[in-house]
């Protein structure tokens, strides 16, 4: 009798180790994903929100961070550009401006 007992608890063994594992990953993912919200980059643009010094309003574009001037700015409200995505614009040495045409 026992090692039948033994039998089906070896044969459970791999059904258990997956729950283990599926459940390790799913708190990995929550932890994670609370990080993310709890720093801030998502938070909803509110009046008492502290807003980014280099944050604009561009018609057309919305919110956008760093140096509108510099070709390679991501014109986005979450990074600046790949080559330094937190910043600062001021003094980046792979800086390269952009020409303008008035009509």
């Amino acid at each position: 009798m026992a090692i039948v007992v033994f039998l089906i608890l070896i044969g459970l063994m791999p059904a258990a180790l997956s729950l283990w594992a599926t459940y390790r990953a799913e708190r990995r993912v929550i932890e994670r994903f609370n990080v993310a919200m709890e720093a801030g980059q998502y938070a909803p643009v509110t009046p008492w929100r502290r807003r980014d010094p280099d944050e604009r309003y561009v018609d057309g574009m919305g919110l956008v961070i760093g140096d509108i001037t510099c070709q390679l700015n991501a014109r986005s409200p979450h990074i600046r550009c790949a080559v330094n995505p937190t910043g600062p614009c001021e003094g980046c040495r792979t800086y390269e401006g952009r020409t303008y045409e008035l009509h």
